[in-house]
Formats: C-alpha cells, sequence, structure tokens
C-alpha cells in the first residue's frame, strides 16, 4: 500500500524532483501563477507569519519567566525559519523554475543517449534522494505529533500537574507558547488554540520537509553529476584508441566543459537561493540546540518533557547534519574532476588534443562551495564547529545559574 502511494509521486518529466515537487505544491510553495489556489496559499502563508508574530508578543507578555521564555524562544525560532523558508521560496520561484528545469533537462538528455554507465550513476543517485527524502519525512513528522501530543503526555504522566490545574495554580499545557485576544487558560478558548496550534504545526512540518529534502535532493544530483562527468573525463579516450579524429575528439572534450560550466552555473543559482536561509538558520540553530539542552537538564522538568525535548533536539541535529553533508560531499566531489581528466589517455593523443585536454584541466578545478550567508560554508566541520559552540553558550549559562 505505502509503495503503491509512494509510486504515484514518481514522475517521469522530473526523474529525481517528482516527490519534492508534489510536496512543494501541496503544501503551497511550488505555485501556478495565478488563479484561487494561489491566492489560497498565500493567504495560508499570510496566517503563519501572523500566528509567528504572536509567538513573540507572547515571549514579550512571559519574558520574567526564564523557562517559559526558553520553551517559547526554542519554538517561535523555528517557526521563524519556516515563514522565511516558504516566503523566499515564492518571492525567488522564478529562479528555483530555472534550476528545476535544468535538472529535469539535463537528466532526462542523459538518459535519453542509453549509456550503462551514465544511466546507472544517475539512478544510483536518483534511489539515494528517494531514501534521505523518505526518511526525512518520517523525521519530520514524528517530530510534529511528539510536539502535539507532548502536553496531553505532560498532563497524564503527572499527577502533579493534575493538581495544580486542579486548584487553578497552572494553566492546561499548550502545544506551543502564543498569544490570543482570548482566554485561554479553560474552556473553549483553550480548544480553540490546541486545533489553531496542532493546524500551525502540520503547517511549519509540511514546509521544512518539503524545502529540506528539495535541497538535499538538489545537492545530491550536484554530487551525481559531478561523479558523472568524473566518469566521462576518464572515458575521453577509451582504449587507447590513437584513431579518434581531432573533431571527435574535441567534441567530446567541449562536451564535458558545457558540462561543468552548467553545474557551476546553476550550483551558484542554488546557493544564492539556500545561503541567505542558511544563514538564519545556522545562528538561529546553535541558540535553539542551547535553548533545548538547558531545557533537558532544568529541575521540574518532567519525564515526558523530557523525552519530547530530546526528540526535538535529535530532530534539530538531524536537519543541520544533513545540509552539512550533503553540501560536503559536492565540495569532495568538485575536487576530483581535474584528476579524472588527467587519469584518461591523454597521452596517446597528438599535440592539439593534448593542448585542449591541458585547458580542460585547468579550467576544472573550480570548488562548488555551499555557503550560510558570507562568513561560513556548510560542510561537516561547520557543523561540528556549531555544536561545539552551542554546548560553550549551555555551559556558560548553567555556570551562570549556579
Amino acid at each position: 500500500m505505502v509503495f503503491k502511494i509512494l509510486k504515484k509521486l514518481e514522475d517521469s518529466n522530473q526523474p529525481s524532483l517528482g516527490p519534492t515537487l508534489y510536496g512543494l505544491t501541496v503544501w503551497g510553495m511550488w505555485q501556478p501563477r495565478k488563479g484561487l489556489l494561489r491566492f489560497v496559499a498565500n493567504f495560508v502563508h499570510f496566517l503563519a507569519f501572523l500566528f509567528v508574530l504572536s509567538q513573540y508578543v507572547e515571549l514579550w507578555i512571559i519574558r520574567s519567566n526564564l523557562e517559559a521564555a526558553l520553551r517559547n524562544l526554542s519554538v517561535s525560532m523555528l517557526s521563524s525559519v519556516c515563514v522565511v523558508k516558504a516566503g523566499t521560496f515564492i518571492f525567488w520561484q522564478k529562479h528555483w523554475k530555472d534550476v528545476f528545469e535544468y535538472v529535469s533537462r539535463l537528466e532526462k538528455d542523459q538518459m535519453s543517449k542509453r549509456d550503462k554507465k551514465t544511466n546507472r550513476i544517475i539512478n544510483e543517485y536518483i534511489i539515494y534522494t528517494r531514501k534521505v527524502t523518505y526518511i526525512y519525512w518520517c523525521l519530520v513528522t514524528a517530530t510534529v505529533f511528539s510536539v502535539i501530543f507532548a502536553p496531553l503526555a505532560t498532563f497524564i504522566s503527572s499527577s502533579t500537574y493534575k493538581t495544580s490545574i486542579r486548584y487553578e495554580t497552572k494553566a492546561y499545557p499548550e502545544i506551543m507558547s502564543s498569544w490570543v485576544p482570548f482566554n485561554k487558560s479553560n474552556g473553549i478558548g483553550y480548544w480553540i488554540l490546541i486545533l489553531e496550534q496542532s493546524m500551525i504545526c502540520f503547517y511549519g512540518g509540511g514546509i521544512v520537509a518539503n524545502y529540506d529534502s528539495n535541497a538535499i535532493v538538489l545537492m545530491s544530483f550536484f554530487t551525481g553529476q559531478l561523479k558523472l562527468l568524473k566518469s566521462n573525463c576518464e572515458r575521453l579516450f577509451e582504449n587507447d584508441d590513437k584513431h579518434v579524429n581531432y573533431e571527435e575528439s574535441i567534441k567530446k572534450i567541449r562536451e564535458c566543459h558545457v558540462h561543468y560550466l552548467n553545474l557551476i552555473k546553476y550550483s551558484s543559482i542554488l546557493n544564492s537561493l539556500l545561503s541567505p536561509v542558511m544563514f538564519m538558520y545556522v545562528i538561529i540553530c546553535s541558540l535553539m540546540i542551547c535553548a533545548s539542552a538547558i531545557q533537558l537538564t532544568t529541575n521540574g522538568t518532567t519525564r515526558m518533557q523530557q523525552i519530547w525535548i530530546a526528540e526535538y533536539l535529535l530532530a534539530l541535529i538531524a536537519q543541520l547534519f544533513f545540509y552539512c553533508w550533503h553540501s560536503n560531499k559536492v565540495s569532495l566531489m568538485s575536487l576530483r574532476i581535474d584528476d579524472s581528466v588527467y587519469a584518461s589517455a591523454w597521452w596517446s593523443q597528438n599535440v592539439r588534443v593534448r593542448r585542449n585536454v591541458s585547458i580542460l584541466m585547468q579550467s576544472v578545478r573550480k570548488k562548488i562551495i555551499f555557503t550560510a550567508g558570507p562568513f561560513t560554508t556548510l560542510s561537516v566541520s561547520t557543523f561540528v564547529a556549531i555544536l561545539r559552540g552551542s554546548y560553550s553558550y549551555y555551559t556558560l549559562l548553567s555556570k551562570r545559574d549556579d
């Protein structure tokens, strides 16, 4: 049953991007140019923006309560990232479309040539992206449900909390901390609040799952295409064939060069789309990890709250790791292209061809880098540095509390 549903997400016109484009469409980020659906989608995004503002209003109101403020901050900052991801994707949709069209056009053209090695490499990274996408969707789904049911679990598991509610020393637990212009502590106001926050959780989870999986698929595409380019460069002069004419040799060299230039061009476009969002996310992620760690070790935190915070913290770290890991793979693969040119049988060709091979080798040495703003790159070393920084902030704040 599940495999049949997943099969329907495939699109022959979008070999790599079928499932992610479907998800982006359902969550209102990949939009038609005009019409009712576009209006409804943008209205939902606007309501989400208003909800984020209400979270910061509530943060200002409860600023004197450190525990409540940290709980609010750890969620409201992630909500802000969701709104920014959705907003930037819609505003820059033209550039996203250019990248999507290039990816699909290139893959369809390559697969139509029916070269076994080419098809094998493309199928390998498509299968890999499907696994990562579906695992990531499951992780986000689990996080969303844990956030929604955390208040209920807290209420059921803690007799002290029930007693506090009975004597009106505490209010009923909320899914998230946000301000509303009515009494939200009990009655119908409380249930309206729970319904609103449950819907915003599903909205935010969908935005995160589809935006991030789309970025990971595109990074994996560039890694796979660089691997394919490496293979094509190694096969420039297969079987040491000395009888390949000059025009045929130059055609192969030109194809490799054009392939490389297009990968550089569209990876730069993708980086320009992701970099501002990732700059914001890297900063916020450091603070959220720190805030979650403080909540996890604070006295008075119930067992169920600790489980929820731990799962939430794991999701944050996994989200950041996926970006840094796949970006790092693209960078490492881009450094191996010039070696693959040298690994070809260039020595078997005449001087004119060897001169062009030398030019190709010099021109494919640019490293592809995905950045988080102008200050840092997305790499495994950056991921480790963020974890170390978050731990340092946590240690500093913990000693201050002592």
